[in-house]
């Protein structure tokens, strides 16, 4: 079997951003699964990249030029005089104004557009980004911690080499922003497993949600209850992703990996291992199309650390010689008590999806699928790319080859100092072993990623 090219966007920028005390969001989280991708060693068999900072223009080719502006404009220092713009905007307790915003959207959006101008000139089989993901975001709209929507921003870019897109997202959320960005349009398929009903965010994504006009069909939601399990999940992706598969004939794969979806997270409700929230990478990946892997939800973050390290080591075919015991790392007080690689399921929690509602949804979902055909587009000159193929190949900055003193310099970098506010809420979390949500999150808790 040939290998696959895996690529991997990081700055380590990232892990400096901060949406305040007692948010939910914690962008440090990406830091963490660094380390660890750094201290498994992954990313000697990885071609790694800086991103080139998303500019206006590019966040314009879906969102609005008043709203890139806004964003652009305020800061924590001025936000009092953009009352009416905050509301107009809907930010608010989720989605807070804080140091350096843009830049932050800036960078987590240039890693997916990045990534997709790789896989469209074949430079790439996969691309992971797990900055990325933040999939609520609207046209002219803030939502569930997400401000810029890298994911339509690189999808669009997918579309002006492919007939066809397949978005993925097994969040916990749904993928309210993906799908409405694109529900009239036949040419991306987006589907969405997620919790739904019960007033939980963002309320939307119910089985008879399919799509408007051309794009009929071509969403595909799948309403799930509190603790689904591993074999539950899996019996659903695999025969309605088998089947996706077969009648759309993607050209290229967006799949969204938040991993709110895990058990014990502190937002979510469902009951997934990480090998079960990874089946899904290695059954997508075994059909050889050229995917884009991000990021997404996920609220206790040692488990997202965890979780997206192994499936970085999952999409490059060698997670079988992963030890679970974790190697030493920056930041290992914060995986205890266990200090594994591995997130169990856990055993006390009811799987509350039956199987005759498992059934009723896998049944309902083929027949959505028997209307589905492979579609193309008709021939027009085709947009110039975002970034020119030369910036997606000059912003190297980790090679293939490593050295141990490298691997350590990286690993340094990976643990950049937190801020004092941070640092506390770290500690805290670390100490707190009822993992319960913060109770000073505010409405945060309520809509997120």
């Amino acid at each position: 079997m040939t290998k696959r090219k895996v690529a991997y966007y990081y700055d380590p920028e990232i892990g400096n951003f901060y949406y305040g005390h007692g948010h939910p969001m914690k962008p440090h989280r990406v830091r963490m699964a660094h380390s660890l991708i750094v201290r498994y060693g992954l990313y000697r068999m990885l071609e790694t990249f800086r991103p080139v900072k998303a500019t206006e223009e590019m966040m314009q080719t879906f969102h609005t030029k008043d709203y890139v502006n806004f964003l652009k404009t305020i800061t924590p220092e001025n936000q009092e005089r953009f009352e009416r713009q905050i509301k107009t905007y809907s930010f608010a307790n989720d989605c807070p104004v804080f140091d350096r915003m843009f830049e932050y959207c800036q960078l987590y959006s240039g890693g997916s557009i990045g990534g997709a101008v790789r896989l469209n000139h074949g430079m790439s089989d996969v691309v992971i980004n797990w900055a990325g993901g933040l999939h609520h975001a609207k046209k002219s709209e803030a939502s569930g911690f997400c401000y810029i929507n890298d994911i339509v921003l690189a999808i669009l870019e997918m579309l002006k080499y492919n007939h066809r897109v397949l978005y993925i997202d097994i969040d916990v959320h749904h993928g309210d922003g993906v799908e409405e960005a694109f529900l009239t349009t036949d040419r991306v398929l987006t589907v969405s497993f997620h919790k739904h009903g019960d007033g939980f965010f963002p309320g939307t994504g119910d089985l008879d949600e399919v799509g408007v006009g051309a794009g009929k069909y071509y969403s595909i939601n799948v309403p799930l209850r509190d603790g689904i399990d591993d074999e539950s999940y899996e019996g659903l992706f695999r025969p309605i992703m088998t089947k996706i598969m077969e009648v759309y004939q993607p050209g290229a794969i967006v799949l969204q990996s938040g991993a709110d979806s895990l058990a014990g997270d502190r937002l979510g409700v469902f009951n997934l291992s990480n090998k079960g929230h990874a089946a899904c990478h290695k059954f997508m990946a075994s059909f050889g199309v050229p995917m884009l892997v991000l990021g997404g939800g996920g609220y206790k973050i040692k488990n997202v650390a965890r979780c997206w390290t192994y499936e970085t080591g999952v999409l490059l075919g060698c997670e079988e010689q992963m030890q679970d015991e974790l190697p030493p790392n920056e930041f290992y007080e914060y995986f205890g008590p266990t200090y594994n690689l591995h997130i169990p399921s856990t055993a006390d929690v009811e799987n509350r999806n039956k199987k005759e509602h498992l059934e009723k949804l896998r049944n309902t979902v083929l027949q959505y699928l028997a209307f589905i055909q492979p579609v193309g587009a008709p021939m027009q000159e085709r947009p110039p790319d975002l970034l020119p193929p030369e910036a997606v190949q000059g912003s190297r900055h980790y090679g293939r080859q490593r050295t141990a003193s490298s691997d350590a310099e990286d690993s340094e970098r990976a643990g950049a100092t937190l801020s004092d506010d941070e640092e506390e809420e770290e500690e805290e979390e670390v100490a707190s072993e009822s993992e319960e949500p913060m109770e000073d999150a505010g409405d945060a808790s309520d809509s997120s990623s």
